[in-house]
C-alpha cells in the first residue's frame, strides 16, 4: 500500500527518471531562475498519518512561483469571500498560456479567466489585506508558516529582485487591469507583491505538508485545527485539477489524476483526499512550463497506486 511506502522507493524511482531532465530547459526569462541545476532533484510525500518520506535534494530550496498562485488564492478567499473574489476573476480553463492577454481583450468586463494564470493570479495578489506591500507579503508568509509550522520560511530576495525588475509582460497585464477597472491602487504595489510571493523559498518537504493542509481539507495534519475553510480548500483544489498544470492541465489530468500546480522554478505540489501532499522538484522544463522530471514522477505514482480522482 502507498502509505507503506519506503524512502528507498523513492530514491529508485527518481534515480530511473533523472533521464528526463535532459528532455528539458531551465527557466531563464527571469535571470536568477537560469542558475538553477537541473540535476538537482528531490520528492517528498507528506501522508495524512505518519511522517514525510523523501529522497534526493530535499535540502534543496527553490522558489514557489505559480505555485504560490494556489496559497494566495486560499488567503484571498478567507479575506473577502467567494463572491468577491470571483466576480474579479473568473473560474474557467484558459487554454492560453499562462502569461496571455490575449483573453482579457476577448471579454467584457475584462477580468480574467481563471486565478491560475498570470492575469488572475495578480487580481488575486491585489486582493490579499494589508495597507501596503509590506504587510501584505508578511501576511501571506505568516499563512504559509501556518500551514507548514515552520517559520524558516523567508522570500528569496535575490530572486524577488530579478523578478520584479524583468517583468515587464506581468506589468502589462496590471496596466491593462487597472484601465479596465480590475484591480484597484498601485500597479507597482501589486507586482512587489506578486514577485514576492512567486519568491518565497521552501524545500520539498515543506511544500509536500502544504500539499498535505489542502488535502486534509484544509485543517493542520497534526492538530487538525481548521487552517483554510474546507469549502474553500475544495475550491482551491478543483482549480488545480482544471487549471494547475497550464495549458497542460487536461492532458496531466487523463495522465496522473492527481490536483496539482506546478511552478516554472520547477516545483510541483500535488494533494490528494484521504492521502497526503506531494512535492516534486527538478527544473528542468517542458515547453508548457512544467517540470519534466516532476510529471514523469507523478505519473509514475498515480499509476503504481491508482491514485488517479477519476
Amino acid at each position: 500500500m502507498v502509505n507503506k511506502l519506503e524512502k528507498k522507493t523513492l530514491e529508485s524511482w527518481l534515480e530511473n527518471v533523472k533521464e528526463y531532465a535532459c528532455e528539458g530547459k531551465v527557466a531563464d526569462y527571469i535571470p536568477a531562475l537560469a542558475e538553477q541545476n537541473p540535476e538537482h532533484l528531490a520528492v517528498a510525500i507528506y501522508p495524512l498519518k505518519g511522517e514525510c518520506i523523501y529522497a534526493g535534494h530535499s535540502e534543496k530550496c527553490f522558489t514557489l512561483q505559480s505555485i504560490s498562485k494556489v496559497i494566495s488564492l486560499a488567503l484571498a478567499l478567507i479575506d473577502n469571500g467567494e463572491d468577491f473574489v470571483f466576480g474579479r476573476v473568473g473560474m474557467e480553463p484558459s487554454g492560453d498560456p499562462f502569461h496571455s492577454i490575449y483573453r482579457l481583450e476577448q471579454h467584457t468586463p475584462s477580468k480574467p479567466l481563471n486565478p491560475m494564470i498570470n492575469a488572475g493570479a495578480l487580481v488575486v495578489s491585489n486582493m490579499i489585506y494589508g495597507v501596503n506591500a509590506h504587510e501584505r507579503v508578511g501576511r501571506l508568509l505568516s499563512f504559509i508558516h501556518e500551514m507548514t509550522d515552520d517559520h524558516s520560511i523567508q522570500v528569496n530576495e535575490n530572486v524577488a529582485d530579478s523578478e520584479f525588475n524583468s517583468a515587464f509582460l506581468n506589468r502589462s497585464l496590471l496596466y491593462y487591469l487597472k484601465q479596465h477597472d480590475v484591480i484597484k491602487g498601485d500597479v507597482e504595489e501589486t507586482l512587489d507583491v506578486y514577485t514576492k510571493q512567486c519568491s518565497v523559498d521552501v524545500n520539498v518537504c515543506q511544500l509536500a505538508r502544504i500539499g498535505a493542509v489542502f488535502a486534509n481539507e484544509g485543517r493542520d495534519i497534526h492538530s487538525n485545527r481548521q487552517i483554510i475553510p474546507r469549502h474553500y480548500a475544495r475550491i482551491c483544489k478543483t482549480f488545480m485539477v482544471t487549471c494547475g498544470m497550464y495549458d497542460a492541465s487536461g492532458s496531466f489530468a487523463i495522465k496522473v489524476g492527481i490536483p496539482a500546480k506546478s511552478g516554472v522554478s520547477g516545483g510541483v505540489m500535488a494533494s490528494l483526499n484521504q492521502f497526503g501532499g506531494i512535492a516534486v522538484y527538478g527544473p528542468a522544463l517542458d515547453e508548457k512550463g512544467n517540470s519534466v522530471v516532476g510529471l514523469k514522477l507523478l505519473e509514475i505514482l498515480s499509476n503504481r497506486y491508482d491514485l488517479s480522482i477519476f
